[in-house]
């Protein structure tokens, strides 16, 4: 008995298939990228009408060695320190991250009129302390509105007017005014990695008393993060400022911006509230 050949598919048949199957691709692609632009704009969609109120200016600058910059200007009286333990971009808070950490455990000082931000935690990583060195912690004085950069390991060392008005948050040192010795000051204060191209941040004021909360969209060294600042932030007025803590903890969350760093929890943030 003969055997038939199976009947072959008609050239309109396939062109048909085969175009319902790219339709269907388009479709698909067309909805991932949607999905990638919601999450991605998912925090600036939920920012309160309370956070949106709120007294601070965005801007970012390239500087001309090529480091992006976000920056949160605001005035420190504006500011306070808060613990949070997850990213800050999901927090739905304007503001960056604050200093070192391990675990749920504060390393550097974040205390807010003498009370650590982390005192929940015990007796240690409560913010009381910048752990094992002397390091730079910016103070703002509220008596006096002022703030200034105070090299110390405990949070009893510093010196304000009033120790029931004032915030301060341990870093490093960025000696802005003295381009000498800084990183020999730096080194004293054991910062991690200077040298490693990391995702860094930063915050700095200037002769009127603005504070800028600042992270890097690029990797650099401390060196060109610093270089970044001086010559991309505050029209050369900078006073001084702390380095905060970097790479995957470098994280800011605004109306106009949102970066997770590498997506890690953080313990601190710096957070702008009035």
């Amino acid at each position: 008995m003969e055997m038939k050949e199976p009947a072959r598919m008609s050239k309109k048949r396939l062109f048909t298939i085969v175009g319902i199957m790219a339709g269907i691709m388009l479709v698909l692609v067309v909805m991932l990228y949607l999905m990638i632009i919601s999450l991605g704009n998912r925090n600036a969609v939920n920012l309160s009408k309370s956070e949106q109120a709120l007294h601070y200016s965005y801007f970012s600058e390239t500087s001309p060695s090529g480091v992006k910059l976000h920056v949160l200007q605001t005035k420190p009286a504006y500011v306070t320190l808060e613990t949070i333990n997850t990213n800050v971009t999901l927090t739905g808070k304007v503001g960056i991250n604050g200093g070192f950490f391990y675990g749920n455990q504060l390393l550097s000082i974040g205390v807010v009129n003498s009370i650590p931000v982390n005192k929940e935690i015990g007796n240690f990583g409560t913010g009381s302390e910048n752990v094992k060195y002397e390091r730079g912690t910016l103070v703002w004085d509220g008596a006096s509105d002022s703030l200034s950069v105070q090299v110390a390991s405990q949070a009893s060392e510093i010196k304000v007017k009033d120790h029931t008005r004032f915030w301060a948050q341990g870093g490093i040192s960025m000696s802005l005014g003295d381009d000498a010795h800084w990183i020999e000051q730096s080194v004293k204060e054991n910062a991690p990695f200077p040298d490693d191209n990391r995702l860094r941040s930063a915050a700095v004021y200037d002769q009127a008393g603005a504070l800028y909360l600042i992270v890097s969209e690029t990797k650099n060294s401390l060196a060109v993060f610093r270089e970044a600042i001086i010559s991309s932030v505050g029209d050369g007025k900078l006073v001084d400022g702390i380095f905060l803590d970097g790479d995957g903890s470098s994280q800011l969350f605004g109306s106009k911006a949102s970066l997770p760093g590498d997506n890690r929890p953080v313990v601190q943030m710096i957070r702008i509230v009035k």
